[in-house]
């Protein structure tokens, strides 16, 4: 998915809470939520500008509106601890709901909802009407601050990826960023990140994927992929969806390889959707990404606590 240009958007609400990584088909969603008490709430810095001399599009998912395209959350509010339906539109150019997608990865449009505290997250998919309203039933969510992405391909145009707050309110459990890591480890699988993410320049990134110790070689087919990255930008929640170079070419595991294009240097929180044995879940590391590039591999400690955890 092409990066986009964006407006910035800033949250009013607070961060907390999380939600990340279990096991459910691609059409349903866990109702248990992970609170993170041991950390502390930090504040994630992030270079918002490219090397000079470097004409860069800018990230994706920070404004409401790009192209001529809205998001329309129906409601700003969910409650908290509980799975409620969250609904919204698509408004074009004409003003008046979009009707016509285009299907990318098997579903016309991917919401990913993630919290600015970069634990937080989950990837749906929801069902329209004719008159073009969305609705999805959103996992339990905790106490926090949310970013809302609609990623999507209107009927004869390029993709777009747009953005929405979503306030939970209550009281807030402070949740530190993880740690740099390598490897994460949802349930009995350990996913390990191999390479080197370098600012403004596609970098390979090879993910491979153990369970119980030994390497899936028949990791299933997921929305038309052995599996889905997510990047997300420490600070102004860029976002940045990124699919296998191979697709569906080739082995079925435990390798799994993307290009990925960091836009600038920073803090990222990587999600990476994978399914094995018919359940979709969800491995997390977080990047710190230099100027020249920060390799993945061997330069941070190894840590589960970036890893996946129940709740998808």
């Amino acid at each position: 998915m092409k990066l986009a240009a964006f407006g910035l958007a800033v949250a009013a609400t607070i961060g907390g809470g999380a939600l990340i990584g279990a096991a459910v088909g691609p059409d349903e969603v866990g109702d248990e939520s992970v609170r993170h008490d041991e950390h502390a709430s930090a504040t994630t810095e992030v270079t918002a500008t490219p090397p000079a001399g470097v004409d860069q599009p800018l990230p994706a998912g920070l404004s409401m509106s790009r192209e001529g395209y809205t998001l329309e959350l129906e409601a700003a509010e969910l409650p908290a601890d509980t799975e409620r339906e969250l609904e919204f539109v698509i408004n074009g150019p004409d003003g008046q709901p979009v009707t016509e997608f285009e299907v990318a990865h098997e579903k016309e449009l991917h919401l990913v909802i993630v919290n600015r505290d970069l634990v937080g997250y989950a990837h749906i998919h929801p069902t329209r009407d004719d008159g073009g309203t969305w609705r999805v039933d959103v996992p339990s969510l905790a106490t926090g601050s949310y970013r809302v992405f609609a990623d999507f391909v209107p009927t004869g145009a390029d993709g777009v990826v747009l953005g929405a707050d979503l306030a939970v309110p209550g009281e807030l459990e402070a949740v530190n960023v993880p740690a740099a890591s390598n490897t994460a480890t949802v349930d009995q699988y350990t996913v390990t990140f191999d390479g080197s993410l370098v600012a403004v320049t596609e970098s390979e990134l090879t993910l491979t994927v153990e369970g119980d110790g030994e390497p899936v070689t028949d990791l299933d087919p997921y929305l038309g992929a052995l599996g889905h990255l997510v990047a997300i930008r420490g600070g102004d929640m860029a976002y940045l969806h990124v699919h296998p170079i191979d697709e569906l070419a080739g082995s079925s595991g435990p390798d799994v390889q993307f290009g990925v294009d960091v836009p600038t240097a920073g803090t990222y929180r990587l999600f990476f959707d994978f399914s094995h044995g018919g359940e979709v879940r969800t491995a997390a590391v977080t990047v710190i990404v230099e100027a020249d590039g920060q390799a993945i591999a061997g330069d941070v400690p190894e840590t589960t606590d970036g890893g996946g955890h129940d709740g998808h």
